[in-house]
């Protein structure tokens, strides 16, 4: 296909190679009429007495040889040294004696010139997956967090008075041990969906089995009254997921479970990836006087993660446009 910018179409280059074949029009001639070079013209022309209509299509502007081509052994060489050493085009170039642009050139031509793009422990390129539609999959994490004494942690009043405060709040609440003040932490259960990113979180005291089934119940409800219905649900391999009573819920509730291989957090990456988002702009993203306050402040971010949150991995959209029919979605 003609690119946008082509003064010649297919079809105009026919009309212009029958003047000069057919019509006897002379190539200055011919060319002035459509505006092209007598040069251009005597090209169509010559194509269309030696291969007739079938002449004026597109071709390729690949060359038949190429002298000058990195040899497939040099290439070779430079994608294992990306994969395995995770090395820069300048340290390749160094270690093969050859110009740092053309292992570059090589490595855009393999889609490896970025580290984000390569396994951190396998080396191997990364295989993004995404399920079509939503509920086909859903991913199960637990993540947890240090209470904040009262009076602020240490992340925003320094050391000092953080430990001041944590002292002075296990006082308070009587939770101490061997003399020293124990905080306690919050287990946050996230689940999220895998085409859509729609999350649901609840902070719990603990993550037994009981409470991670617990969890999922009001989870799958609470996608339901979105219409979505839930086929299968991804975990690790924390006893919780493990347990006799996490595999009887997922039964009853018609659920495929599935868990990922052990060592290997990056196949339930997107929810980790998750975690580190609600780190930064909830756990972490200002200072709290409390634990009650910080606690308080959960429902309201993930909302504005749902519904107003753009998401690039899914094009900058909001996780809740990729949900029909959801009624006030757009609140």
């Amino acid at each position: 296909m003609s690119h946008v910018n082509a003064t010649l179409t297919p079809r105009t280059r026919l009309r212009l190679a029958r003047l000069i074949v057919d019509k006897k029009w002379t190539c200055s001639a011919a060319a002035k009429m459509f505006m092209v070079s007598p040069r251009t013209a005597s090209k169509w022309a010559n194509r269309y007495r030696a291969e007739g209509k079938a002449g004026m299509a597109d071709r390729s502007s690949r060359p038949h040889r190429s002298p000058t081509k990195t040899p497939e052994a040099v290439v070779r060489r430079i994608v294992k040294l990306r994969w395995r050493r995770r090395l820069g085009p300048v340290q390749i170039a160094g270690e093969l004696a050859m110009p740092a642009s053309t292992v570059h050139a090589v490595l855009v031509r393999c889609r490896i010139n970025r580290l984000s793009r390569i396994d951190r422990v396998t080396g191997e390129p990364l295989r993004r997956y995404e399920h079509d539609h939503p509920g086909s999959l859903i991913h199960v994490d637990v993540t947890k967090f240090g209470n904040i004494p009262d009076g602020g942690g240490w992340r925003y009043v320094g050391h000092q008075q953080g430990k001041r405060n944590r002292i002075a709040t296990g006082w308070r609440t009587g939770q101490r041990r061997n003399y020293q003040p124990q905080m306690g932490t919050s287990y946050l259960h996230t689940v999220i969906d895998d085409h859509s990113r729609v999350a649901y979180a609840e902070i719990c005291s603990d993550e037994k089995s009981q409470t991670a089934v617990a969890v999922l119940r009001r989870a799958v409800a609470w996608f339901a009254e979105r219409g979505v219905t839930v086929e299968r649900v991804l975990s690790d391999n924390g006893a919780c997921y493990r347990s006799f009573a996490w595999r009887d819920a997922c039964a009853e509730l018609g659920i495929i479970h599935k868990r990922t291989r052990p060592y290997r957090p990056q196949t339930n990456g997107k929810i980790e990836r998750f975690h580190r988002t609600l780190a930064d702009g909830w756990a972490y993203a200002r200072f709290y006087a409390s634990e009650t306050e910080r606690r308080a402040a959960l429902p309201v971010w993930m909302h504005f993660y749902n519904h107003h949150r753009l998401h690039s991995a899914i094009g900058n959209q909001t996780p809740f446009s990729r949900l029909t029919n959801v009624p006030g979605h757009h609140s």
